[in-house]
């Protein structure tokens, strides 16, 4: 019986321990109702003003309770996916429905939650020269659309329901995937319910002493970036065309969570042959020839803010070769990149931009040396 005993016993322990290792996953699922108001940004979308847009989100939350060091770093954000609907109240507009996938993270005692989300989004009735020529927000059916909340919440409060409530900002647009692309920008109210699955078997938040965030710091790696995409002037019907970028930077990571970068860029869009030669034949006052180069080469400075293996990218440029006056010399991008194998092979998907006005979406493939 005691060396029955004595094998039982570690056997036990063993996989008592081991069910501790086991990562839990927590869900909660919330129901938001907004109300607002569209920004007018810019006055040629002045006319699609009409109403108070209003919709509702469906939410999914994975919580985390700091299992992975990443969830520890960032004060236990929660990662999911959202379904909008949104009704503009307005005839040109129509209705959208948005599919997004997001972060959350907490502030104040988690009583300040702070959303960002991106994603997809179906427009029902966007611009037709025929039947639609009113709506210069929305060029195509398919938008890329943005959404950001601050909320005061508060979660749990009987039996795993909550409420929270605030203000949200959602975003619209093409990225000139097809022209007319104004887009559009919703600022509104929300307030909704929440409820925590399995809410008396919450974990306890996990408390550990990482090692310093510097001590993830790395020497410079170089890396190498081919992106691509289509795009369309904003001269409706003129076509969409291919596009492509080359790029070369280093990059130094400093800590656990940034890395700094410098590089250059060298862009070559067919879109802008296309206008180029398009102006130099509809308006013979601008003095274009039509034979001027359209390839653009840019020098930039970027920042990576790492969630384990994802990472969200912006870059802030200067064209150093701009032979043709589009838009102007200062560019932006923004947007994920995820590392694939052993942070030397990752994917992105970034939004390159003149500011506020987007140029075009672009999907990248690279390696770090």
């Amino acid at each position: 019986m005691k060396q029955i005993c004595f094998l039982i016993i570690p056997l036990l322990l063993a996989t008592s321990l081991l069910a501790q290792e086991e990562e839990l996953k927590p869900i909660s699922l919330e129901a938001d109702f907004f109300y607002g108001s569209i920004l007018e940004h810019n006055p040629d979308i002045s006319h699609l003003i009409t109403n108070h847009p209003r919709g509702f989100t469906l939410t999914y939350n994975r919580k985390t309770y700091g299992f992975s060091e990443w969830e520890r770093r960032y004060q236990y954000p929660d990662w999911g996916f959202m379904f909008s609907y949104q009704d503009m109240i307005n005839p040109y507009l129509g209705r959208l429905y948005g599919l997004y996938g997001h972060f959350n993270w907490y502030f104040l005692n988690r009583n300040l939650v702070v959303r960002l989300g991106q994603g997809v989004a179906y427009a029902e009735n966007p611009y037709d020269f025929q039947e639609n020529y009113q709506n210069n927000a929305y060029g195509t059916h398919f938008l890329s659309t943005t959404y950001l909340k601050a909320n005061y919440v508060r979660e749990n409060v009987y039996k795993g329901l909550g409420f929270h409530a605030g203000f949200s900002i959602i975003h619209y647009s093409n990225a000139n995937l097809r022209a007319p692309n104004n887009s559009t920008n919703t600022w509104a109210f929300n307030v909704g319910l929440s409820y925590l699955i399995d809410h008396e078997e919450f974990p306890d938040y996990i408390v550990k002493d990482d090692p310093p965030s510097s001590s993830h710091a790395e020497p410079l790696k170089y890396n190498f970036v081919f992106r691509f995409g289509w795009n369309e002037s904003d001269v409706v019907r003129q076509g969409q065309f291919p596009f492509y970028v080359a790029s070369a930077f280093v990059d130094k990571r400093i800590n656990y969570k940034s890395t700094l970068q410098a590089g250059v860029d060298v862009f070559f869009a067919k879109f802008l042959e296309e206008l180029i030669y398009y102006r130099s034949i509809a308006y013979p006052e601008d003095g274009l020839s039509g034979d001027e180069d359209y390839k653009r080469v840019g020098l930039f400075i970027g920042h990576e803010l790492r969630f384990n293996r994802t990472a969200f990218v912006s870059q802030l440029g200067y064209y150093v070769y701009w032979p043709y006056e589009f838009e102007n010399r200062i560019y932006n991008r923004l947007g994920l990149k995820r590392y694939l194998y052993e942070d030397k092979i990752f994917a992105s998907v970034t939004v390159k931009a003149h500011w506020a006005k987007a140029e075009g979406v672009e999907f990248g493939i690279g390696v770090r040396l």
